[in-house]
């Protein structure tokens, strides 16, 4: 698997899709209560066998992200999963909501929930939650993320500039995800013990270059974080 060689692609940023410093007003932020009833209402998310099956032929690029993206590069599961997260150029989510009628499409930031958002919230935030009206079950986390046509942007890093070509793998049947680096970089920031084992479980499988690419952007995103030590 080659890495994503990313020096030749660092360039300003051009946002076709902007993204607000502030939160919009409305939505309604969650209780206690409502976080802690946030797992039993995600226990019915889509596998990313069921998510590439609902998405077959849609035009748009889009990826398995997080630690559903580690197991399909291992080829296994290699722990428990609380939900499924993918990414989309975000000017074309718009592709992804059109493929699932009948479903809400619920923003998320910052502790707030904007039920069914408006293209307002939808500029303000990243994170979309596809929910089932009837019951009020989430099942898939769409992230819209930065780019600049085909051109993948990281959200940590405006430089790190990406054709979707480079970023993207697929399992022998098919699914797409992000190349690992990648997905441990967007770990890194957090660290917690799930990203803590993730990182484990992968590196190990990583090529030299991968590593070294890894090793490269968190340096540049993270300096001095602990997981370049065991790079």
């Amino acid at each position: 698997m080659r890495s994503v060689a990313y020096r030749a692609r660092l360039r300003p940023v051009i946002r076709l899709f902007p993204v607000s410093e502030d939160l919009p007003g409305g939505g309604v932020e969650l209780s206690p209560d409502e976080i802690a009833a946030l797992p039993a209402r995600w226990a019915s998310y889509w596998t990313p066998g069921e998510v590439a099956g609902l998405l077959a032929g849609v035009g748009t690029p889009w990826y398995v992200a997080g630690g559903w993206a580690v197991d399909l590069f291992l080829g296994t599961r290699t722990r428990a999963h609380g939900d499924i997260e993918i990414g989309v150029p975000a000017a074309r989510y718009p592709e992804i909501r059109d493929r699932l009628p009948g479903y809400a499409f619920d923003a998320v930031g910052s502790g707030r929930i904007w039920a069914d958002a408006g293209r307002d919230v939808l500029a303000a935030v990243h994170q979309t939650w596809v929910r089932r009206p009837d019951t009020g079950d989430y099942l898939l986390d769409v992230f819209r993320e930065p780019h600049d046509g085909d051109t993948w942007i990281c959200r940590r890093d405006g430089t790190i500039r990406l054709p979707y070509g480079d970023i993207v793998r697929r399992t022998d049947d098919g699914i797409p995800y992000l190349v690992p680096e990648l997905v441990l970089l967007f770990k890194a920031k957090a660290a917690r013990p799930k990203d803590q084992a993730d990182f484990d479980a992968t590196v190990p499988d990583l090529t030299t270059a991968q590593r070294d690419t890894l090793a490269e952007l968190l340096a540049r995103v993270h300096p001095g974080h602990r997981w370049l030590a065991d790079l």
